[in-house]
């Protein structure tokens, strides 16, 4: 069975190999939809394991470790994809240990290299102990978590196989290296796209009583947007409003024809998240109403992501077994994140757990914030997430097994 005393042991002598997979997978960076180099790596490492897979479109993998005895069917998920943004040579404290090959444009600046690095670790562990396991253990690596792209092809690729649990990490800036959390409820934030085009007549700068100016009903959509959302979203709720572009116009004495507005807006409960796109909806069909304009809403403006909830019981389990492996004082409460995770479409469908594992470790220059320049891993803390998804594996097998895996 997977003992703590193994766990430790066997994490401790594949930590050399999970930080080399970290730094080759840092290097081939690549966005999601196009993770050809870094699929065929992976890959590679699972048959060097000799654990059968199958390809997922559009570059994700699904790997089965089958112990051949009766358990429960666990699943455990990484993300590949990387970012369309460059990379500094340096992190916050000075020159960083590896990376991308291409700088310039793409660079692995959330984490994702770190968590497929983790997980081909514990692969690596379980794949030379099956002895020591119970029912199936399946392997998800989803291409494309930044941009959409992934989950279409896992999830009905997970549909039949019966996964009773499911498990993911995704290391985190906020949180001090070394620490995790898994408790139960919201964890990281739904998402709504907000992307919609005002349609006027253009025009001369000089008669503006001539045309229908859209840029001045896309100004007073944000006042009236904010005002509604002050006055209409559940004060006990919080839901974002994060309007990060407005485009129209180029010229100084030109109206012209459109105005764009782009942005998302973040919320913990369902319920609110819904409302709040209504919301939107209705102050920019009113707002170009009242400005003889008209509005067109692009495919984004939409809920494009739910809220990452952890099942309670899962992450009861999991505080359990992690504060019995892990030193004293590494399982921490922590408050949820606002950005958003694809994983939450896994915790619709199956209870389990993401588990936040903390990075931040500023005399190592770690603790950027995702989607920098200058965010870095601390490397140091892939031992404690392998740790942390053998020990949810050996909890969940108890938990099913009642006495523990057969000898």
């Amino acid at each position: 069975m997977l003992t703590n005393e193994f766990i430790k042991k066997a994490a401790a002598e594949a930590e050399g190999y999970v930080i080399e997979m970290r730094r080759e997978l840092h290097r081939r960076a690549e966005v999601g939809g196009e993770t050809v180099r870094t699929s065929a790596f992976v890959k590679a490492q699972l048959d060097s394991m000799g654990i059968p897979w199958e390809p997922v479109p559009a570059n994700g993998i699904l790997a089965e470790l089958d112990s051949g005895r009766p358990g429960p069917r666990i699943g455990l998920r990484a993300d590949l994809d990387a970012l369309p943004m460059p990379e500094d040579e340096c992190n916050l404290a000075g020159k960083r240990a590896v990376i991308s090959d291409t700088p310039d444009k793409t660079c692995h600046a959330c984490g994702h290299d770190a968590h497929t690095a983790m997980l081909l670790g514990a692969a690596k562990i379980l794949s030379s102990n099956v002895d020591k396991l119970n029912g199936v253990i399946y392997f998800a690596f989803e291409d494309g978590e930044e941009n959409g792209r992934g989950w279409p092809g896992m999830l009905p690729a997970l549909e039949n196989k019966g996964i009773e649990s499911f498990w993911a990490i995704h290391v985190w800036a906020d949180l001090e290296s070394g620490k995790i959390c898994v408790q139960g409820g919201p964890r990281m934030a739904g998402s709504i796209g907000v992307d919609l085009v005002f349609v006027g007549k253009g025009g001369h700068g000089s008669r503006p009583d001539q045309a229908v100016n859209p840029v001045f009903c896309a100004a007073n959509f944000l006042n009236n947007l904010a005002v509604a959302f002050a006055n209409q979203i559940d004060a006990n709720e919080t839901v974002t409003l994060g309007i990060t572009s407005i485009q129209g116009g180029e010229a100084s004495n030109i109206i012209p024809d459109t105005a764009r507005v782009r942005g998302s807006m973040r919320y913990f409960s369902r319920k609110e998240g819904e409302k709040a796109l209504a919301i939107m909806r209705e102050v920019a069909e009113h707002t170009a109403l009242m400005h003889h304009c008209r509005v067109e809403f692009g495919e984004r403006c939409r809920i494009a992501a739910g809220p990452v909830s952890n099942d309670a019981r899962c992450s009861a389990l999991a505080e359990r077994s992690l504060s019995e492996l892990l030193p004293e004082g590494s399982v921490v409460k922590a408050e949820p994140w606002y950005a958003s995770e694809s994983f939450g479409r896994y915790l619709a469908l199956y209870p389990g757990v993401l588990a936040h594992l903390g990075i931040r470790a500023p005399e190592k220059g770690c603790g950027a914030a995702h989607h920098n320049s200058k965010f870095d891993v601390d490397e140091d803390v892939l031992k404690i997430g392998v740790m942390s998804t053998l020990g949810y594996v050996a909890a969940v097998t108890e938990e099913w097994c009642g006495q523990g895996p057969a000898e």
